[in-house]
């Protein structure tokens, strides 16, 4: 009964206040776009601290002045985090940690369809469907065109949030309300390189991340437009495989026939590895993959428009991992992230070159450890007949065996996931079935796990704090590639979402 009545309050609030507050939204963006834009306009490759700093000084003070109380977390690779506590909320309020990261992926500017990744531009798609550059003058207009895109680095993973958490905050300030939880923020300054610092800055004041839940505003929202509720990430293992060949690049007229090339061995070995339908063939690499009826069935919960999302993507059909697209991301994939042996068009050489390397990425599942499919994975390039050595070949190892090759392993990011039961995922589901939420005649889109890698191991194992990740961006941003960009209408629906939180005991 108390279930029945909170749902027929809702509905009953839904359209007297919804349409206000998308007006308020929609004019409190307008006032920030500009900030927005200079956040933008920062570059943000985290393997650079002198600009991550500066992004630092800009959110710090961009916090500050909406009544945080904010100071950096410092770290020996001088990149600093950003910690941000929001008065106000009674001291009997839960306390919510919302966590988001604001370095971003490394750029090609080449690449890129507009001068500068850096220089964020806004762009319409033409009667042709083909983006055209309009003018930042557009983010002013009345009414806001919500399919207006800004592109930048950024733009989506991971700036849009953390500005529509300030906008969120911006929109209670005007209200003259205090928000119904206690606020913690952590901004990450190292997310898109692995977060190697974060578990020692928090070891440095473990008490100032005390929570109940935490928040992670973090990846695309699901291509229906509902909101999105994500109980859990997969992990990433990263590793180099190279494969050796002659001692130097070769003449390819004196010793093609002759030399082997390793460029070719490397893609006969890789295609070892995967049969036709992008099943991993390494011998255990599934193993403790189980999935439940129950299980089963959230998955397909999800409504997933899969002949759609082939469409966007450009593929005629999927991978027959799993049967649906949510049911992929539950087991552990193999991802070959980047190849090298010689160069290509004007820079390609008539040469056999002395060596082949691929970057491979391993997407990872809370039953399957990443170390463990690594070995797994070494144990398979042995039994394709290679001699592994920790480091470039001998004279001796070159005189003996005729197949050598190094596999070196990387960076490694546990998955983490929530139960959907969970008390954090109920709170979170009542926030967006709000009268502030969008939509909130629909039920917001439960997913069990997302493809992406957020540093959930890290911040779990050292917080032991239950989360969920509250997606807010659209699907198609391009994140880690060139022309990242941001629907303007997800900005004003992730503000909506960001405020329904903040408003939600």
């Amino acid at each position: 009964m108390r279930t029945a009545l909170f749902v027929s309050i809702i509905v009953f609030m839904q359209g007297a206040h919804a349409g206000s507050l998308s007006a308020d939204v929609a004019r409190q963006t307008q006032q920030n776009w500009p900030e927005f834009l200079d956040l933008l306009a920062l570059p943000n490759v985290a393997d650079q601290p002198a600009d991550i700093q500066r992004n630092a000084t800009f959110l710090e003070q961009a916090f500050a002045k909406r009544g945080f109380k904010v100071r950096r977390i410092d770290n020996p690779a001088k990149r600093p985090a950003v910690f941000a506590e929001l008065a106000g909320a009674s001291p009997q309020a839960r306390t919510v940690l919302l966590y988001a990261h604001f370095d971003g992926q490394p750029v090609i500017p080449e690449n890129w369809s507009q001068q500068d990744p850096f220089r964020p531009v806004v762009k319409r798609r033409d009667a042709q469907g083909k983006w055209q550059e309009v003018g930042r003058q557009q983010l002013q207009a009345s009414p806001l065109d919500p399919e207006l895109r800004v592109f930048a680095r950024s733009a989506s993973d991971d700036k849009a949030p953390i500005m529509m958490l300030l906008t969120a905050v911006d929109l209670l300030r005007a209200q003259k309300k205090s928000p119904a939880i206690n606020v913690k923020v952590l901004l990450d300054p190292e997310e898109e390189m692995g977060s190697p610092s974060l578990a020692g800055m928090i070891d440095q004041d473990r008490a100032a991340f005390a929570a109940d839940a935490m928040v992670i505003l973090d990846g695309p929202q699901h291509d229906s437009g509902r909101s999105t509720l994500v109980f859990g990430n997969r992990g990433v293992t990263q590793a180099t495989l190279t494969v050796f060949g002659p001692r130097a690049p070769l003449h390819s007229g004196h010793f093609g026939n002759y030399a082997p090339n390793p460029a070719m061995r490397l893609a006969r070995l890789l295609a070892s590895m995967k049969d036709d339908n992008g099943r991993v063939l390494v011998k255990g690499y599934y193993d403790g993959v189980a999935l439940s009826s129950a299980e089963r069935a959230s998955l397909k919960a999800v409504g997933d428009d899969e002949a759609a999302l082939r469409k966007r993507i450009g593929i005629a059909q999927a991978e027959k991992v799993g049967d649906t697209y949510q049911e992929a991301l539950q087991y552990p994939s193999l991802n070959v992230r980047g190849m090298a042996a010689a160069g290509v068009g004007a820079k390609a050489a008539n040469i056999v070159p002395s060596e082949a390397v691929a970057e491979i990425d391993i997407r990872t599942t809370p039953t399957t450890d990443g170390r463990k499919l690594f070995e797994l994975l070494r144990r398979h390039v042995e039994q394709q007949g290679y001699h592994l050595v920790e480091q470039t070949p001998t004279d001796a190892d070159r005189a003996t065996y005729d197949k050598l090759a190094s596999l070196r392993l990387g960076s490694v990011e546990a998955a983490a996931r929530t139960p959907m039961d969970a008390a954090v995922g109920q709170w979170a589901f009542t926030a967006l079935k709000s009268p502030t939420a969008p939509n909130p005649a629909q039920d917001p889109v439960r997913i069990r796990m997302m493809g992406g890698t957020v540093p959930t191991d890290v911040l779990v194992e050292a917080l032991h704090l239950p989360f969920v990740l509250i997606p807010t961006v659209n699907g198609d941003n391009n994140q880690h590639a060139h022309d990242e960009n941001l629907r303007v209408g997800h900005f004003l629906s992730g503000t909506e979402i960001v405020y329904s939180l903040l408003t939600t005991p």
